[in-house]
């Protein structure tokens, strides 16, 4: 066997006009990272130089994707390239996978610099769908514009990159593996951890499981149908809820994920999750829930298929919030909303004189209030929904918040919109209204960006309170 130091390589390479991260990271179709010399290779270097040598010398980075067509060849690359750049020491999920909440948390419990996702969230897999990749730094959150435009800025005028060639990883075995590079960074580390622990146990803290056990498997107990799309979170919804929590196994469908979601457009809505919405229209459940490819969205039903909105999701939770012990402990300090997301929110928010910031989308600027301490619970008309506990909305938080409602209310999910509205009144939305046709409107939202960017948020962008 030879044991002699891994090789490290500078690669000559050429820039591509079209790698600027977007809200969610760089997503192209496949079959641009795969026939375009060197595409991932530029990106991900383009990241690694983004962050300064004394920083990343050493340091840890986390990995995980939603199991997609692509994702190991991406993992491959990343790990070899990381090892080159000098990091110290990559943490990855088993077999390659880690739902994108978990990722955040991953990043936060280890102290890492950073973590590299590889998803294209609630868009299709497969050797014909996409392909992404997105970087969340320290916070665990997605990274701030400043960061992404600088990955941009070296993408357009990188020449080289590093990476080690013969560094193989085994994704499949958990444990650390460990390397000796022919170079002064050494030695480099690889670990492969359960997808679902760390996460698992960051809910614990958060939620009353016995509780929620007693909801579900009790003697009076609901019955709930879930829908993974094949994407990232059936492992999870199989260990917490159907193993922890005591549902029936075939309380969740889809579980197990697949490089292309089983076919499916991995989008949790009515009209994607039409399987879901069609199981619950006999009444047989009384609460459904499915998730997109990557674990951050989620849609809630209840009997009968009743439909929650998002924007009445994240208004019924605010309401109910201290229906979890997590927020009995550390208090609300505020609610926040995309701009295009209804006003549900801020009517709870003037009820119960607490804060409420309506923020551009993109999970970038929730995080920026919660690290400023001014923030704790906030939502989006694209079906997501979060916590101050990450740095990222979470389907299955969400769901497990709508249970502990359900647990203390004892009432139907029906029964418990139809109160809400007695109370505060219905609202509506719309998602296609053209800004650009709305021009006082973009005016404001791009006030509201610049104010919600900086560490503490301008008072301006305080709607009601």
């Amino acid at each position: 066997m030879d044991n002699s130091p891994l090789q490290v390589l500078t690669v000559p390479t050429a820039p591509y006009p079209d790698q600027r991260p977007g809200t969610s990271g760089l997503r192209k179709k496949v079959f641009i990272f795969q026939s375009r010399r060197n595409y991932l290779h530029n990106f991900i270097q383009s990241i690694f130089s983004s962050i300064d040598l004394r920083d990343r010398q050493g340091s840890t980075v986390v990995v995980g994707g939603d199991g997609r067509f692509f994702n190991r060849t991406a993992i491959e690359v990343i790990v070899q390239m990381a090892a080159a750049n000098g990091v110290g020491r990559l943490i990855i999920g088993h077999h390659g996978i880690m739902s994108t909440p978990a990722v955040s948390c991953v990043i936060r419990k280890y102290k890492a610099i950073g973590g590299i996702i590889l998803t294209a969230s609630h868009y299709p897999g497969g050797p014909e769908g996409d392909f992404g990749i997105k970087f969340n730094t320290v916070n665990g959150g997605p990274a701030k514009e400043v960061v992404t435009n600088k990955i941009f800025q070296i993408s357009r005028t990188i020449e080289e990159f590093a990476i080690c060639p013969g560094l193989q990883v085994d994704l499949t075995t958990l444990g650390k593996q460990m390397f000796d590079l022919e170079n002064k960074f050494k030695p480099f580390t690889v670990e492969i951890v359960d997808s679902v622990e760390s996460y698992a146990n960051l809910l614990r803290n958060i939620f009353d499981f016995a509780a929620l056990k007693e909801l579900l498997s009790g003697e009076n107990h609901i019955k709930i149908r879930l829908d993974a799309m094949h994407g990232v979170v059936g492992p999870y919804v199989r260990r917490i809820l159907c193993e922890e929590l005591g549902c029936p196994v075939n309380s969740a469908i889809n579980c197990v994920p697949m490089e292309d979601f089983g076919g499916q457009h991995p989008d949790p809505n009515l009209t994607y999750a039409a399987d879901l919405v069609e199981s619950m229209r006999d009444g047989q459940y009384d609460f459904g829930a499915a998730f997109d490819g990557d674990g951050d969205r989620n849609m809630i039903l209840g009997k009968h298929g009743f439909f929650v909105t998002p924007s009445d999701s994240v208004a019924v939770i605010a309401d109910n919030i201290f229906c979890i012990p997590y927020f009995q402990h550390t208090g609300v300090r505020g609610f926040a909303r995309s701009m295009p997301t209804s006003a549900a929110l801020d009517r709870v928010a003037r009820a119960t004189k607490i804060e409420l910031y309506e923020a551009p989308t993109g999970w970038k600027f929730f995080g920026n209030l919660m690290d400023a301490g001014r923030l704790s619970l906030c939502g989006e008309e694209n079906f997501g929904t979060g916590g101050d506990h990450i740095r990222e909305n979470d389907g299955l938080w969400a769901v497990l918040a709508w249970l502990s409602v359900l647990a203390t209310r004892r009432q139907s999910v029906e029964d418990i919109l139809k109160d809400h509205w007695k109370k505060y009144g219905r609202n509506y939305f719309t998602r296609d209204l053209p800004w650009r046709t709305k021009s006082t409107r973009w005016k404001k939202r791009t006030t509201l960006s610049t104010q919600i960017q900086s560490t503490a948020p301008s008072p301006g962008t305080r709607v009601c309170g």
